[in-house]
């Protein structure tokens, strides 16, 4: 929900057209309930931390598919959101930071895993992905604190997330991995020269 492309097609706003009608349905449901976007946002981080901990035990499939399970959340908290008609501040604060976590949380055991087995590569493209990822986030908040833009790049949350569960899907997580090291850090230099260009013209 917290990153999104400048780009002609976004990958992120397609999905959410698509399924609009069902999201909003289950939105709907959810807040007659009582239940709000934050607890629907840590329901999500407990999934999460779920399935990271099945990865550092080495069920990988049955981790990928909890975090599978728990990746539509992102899309529900903000439908949510949207249609309780007064979004919060702090609520907006609060989802990025845990996506922050739950991306975090599933490489950390990612990691675990690698170590375990001997395999240092997969450690080294493990930590590369992270890296990217996290540089990928803030280097779009960066930019917007100082008043640019920096939305472009190939390789947002949403299509990391799925990449990463495809990987632990069909148990083969070192190419996931490897996918996100190159591209989420090409991302992260994208938005950079993003930036120097914008301040270029300031």
């Amino acid at each position: 929900m917290s990153e999104k492309k400048a780009s002609k097609f976004d990958f992120e706003t397609f999905l959410r057209k698509t399924f609009k009608t069902p999201l909003d349905w289950l939105a709907n449901r959810l807040l007659k309930l009582g239940i709000t976007p934050n607890h629907i946002t840590l329901f999500g981080l407990v999934g999460n931390i779920g399935a990271a901990i099945l990865i550092a035990l080495d069920h990988l499939q049955w981790g990928g598919l909890v975090a599978a399970l728990m990746a539509p959340l992102d899309a529900v908290d903000g439908a949510m959101a949207r249609l309780r008609g007064n979004p919060s501040l702090f609520g907006a604060f609060f989802d990025s930071v845990i996506d922050r976590y739950d991306e975090l949380i599933l490489l950390g055991a990612l990691i675990y895993h690698f170590y375990k087995q001997a395999d240092l590569t997969g450690v080294a493209l493990t930590f590369l992905a992270a890296m990217g990822s996290v540089l990928v986030s803030y280097t779009r908040a960066r930019a917007e604190g100082l008043g640019l833009d920096a939305k472009t790049g190939i390789l947002t949350r949403i299509e990391r997330a799925i990449i990463l569960i495809i990987g632990l899907l069909f148990a083969k997580p070192i190419y996931s991995v490897g996918i996100i090291a190159i591209l989420a850090n090409i991302t992260a230099i994208q938005r950079i020269c993003q930036v120097w260009q914008q301040s270029k013209a300031e």
